[in-house]
């Protein structure tokens, strides 16, 4: 019969031995490269750990890791597709003449390492500062400074100045929170079907007239041509008319003369005389 004393020993090693592994493994932790670690000691905030191994009080400390390289936040209108580390929904709004729009953009930002103890006292994990800040901010300002802006001219792909406006606002708030707006984005604008059709139909009849214009234009070019011919002609025939002299009259019959006498001979009614003599 086994001795129970010694089997009780046995497994109070063993609990002691497990309990000292746990504690040896909740004593150390690793920071990854691009990350900062915030050690909060119950719920107070103490210290930053850099990347690398560090250590902790076991069952009393809690780690916090906040990304410092670049995360991007999207919207869309299919999320799950999407690459990006935190997507969203695209949204909706109206332009200023009251055209329904639906807006996809992107942000990319990191996290101020030198700000990521107010962060974690503040707004607490990096989900957290994605939902209250990134996605709240830009979400409001798109859709409030989108409604500035008529139809036409975002359709037109004019949408540098909408981004810019955003960008200025967004990037004190960013600041504010601790974070670094690194760029924000307009990826693209869609709009109702009815307003495309209308636009669309819009662009029909101005090539419409301008290719009327084009035909009368040409029209008019010949028409000025045929003038233009005209005069040139009617002022030839009078330049010559100018210039054509009796002497001329008899050189130009001389040169067109085969060199034979005429069989029947005019009078004097036709205004011409040659000297026959002369051509000998």
């Amino acid at each position: 019969m086994k001795n129970p004393t010694k089997i009780f020993g046995i497994a109070i090693a063993i609990m002691l031995a497990l309990f000292v592994l746990v504690v040896a493994v909740e004593s150390v932790f690793t920071v990854k490269g691009g990350t900062v670690g915030v050690v909060r000691r119950f719920g107070k905030v103490e210290s930053i750990m850099e990347p690398g191994l560090n250590f902790k009080i076991p069952f009393v400390d809690d780690v916090i890791i906040y990304n410092t390289q670049m995360v991007i936040y999207e919207t869309s209108d299919y999320p799950s597709d999407s690459l990006a580390d935190y997507t969203d929904y695209s949204v909706d709004t109206t332009t200023e003449d009251g055209q329904s729009i639906s807006i996809k953009y992107s942000i990319r930002f990191s996290v101020n390492p030198e700000k990521v103890m107010w962060i974690a006292n503040n707004l607490g994990r990096e989900q957290d500062i994605v939902e209250k800040i990134v996605k709240t901010d830009s979400r409001i300002h798109v859709r409030g400074y989108a409604r500035n802006y008529a139809a036409a001219d975002l359709y037109t792909g004019n949408i540098r100045q909408l981004e810019e406006e955003i960008t200025n606002v967004l990037l004190p708030a960013f600041e504010q929170n601790g974070l670094i707006l690194d760029e924000f984005g307009i990826r693209n604008i869609v709009f109702g079907a009815e307003y495309i059709e209308a636009i669309e139909q819009k662009q029909i009849e101005k090539e419409k007239v301008t290719t009327e214009k084009y035909i009368a234009e040409q029209e008019q070019y010949k028409k000025e041509a045929a003038i233009t011919r005209a005069e040139a002609e009617a002022e030839t025939q009078r330049l010559v008319q100018q210039t054509i002299t009796s002497t001329l009259l008899q050189k130009m019959w001389i040169e067109k003369w085969n060199g034979q006498l005429p069989g029947v001979m005019t009078g004097d009614s036709q205004g011409i005389i040659i000297d026959l003599g002369n051509l000998q």
